[in-house]
């Protein structure tokens, strides 16, 4: 085990464990990757205009980023968006 002479934190030594990756999932449970297609499960308002993203609104090729909101899409007719995975789904 290793020691941090800091903290006193221990991991082990075998190096396998990667606190940097997170794993970002949908609302049903299933892991997300960069290129994924996802639907919309409920009616977003768009911040700011009158828009709204619809239930059942495909987004293709997503992008998985840090912070609060962890997609980066592109909607048609909306345009670039970031959304939460908690309000969709994979297909």
């Amino acid at each position: 085990m290793y020691v941090c002479p800091e903290c006193a934190h221990e991991w082990p030594q075998s190096g396998e464990v990667n606190e940097d990756e997170k794993i970002i999932k949908d609302s049903n449970g299933n892991v997300l990757t960069d290129g994924d297609t996802i639907t919309v499960i409920k009616d977003l308002k768009v911040k700011g205009s009158s828009l709204v993203v619809k239930v059942g609104t495909k987004v293709k090729n997503i992008r998985l980023v840090d912070g609060d909101h962890d997609i980066d899409c592109k909607i048609d007719g909306i345009g670039a968006m970031k959304l939460k995975s908690e309000f969709v789904k994979k297909v």
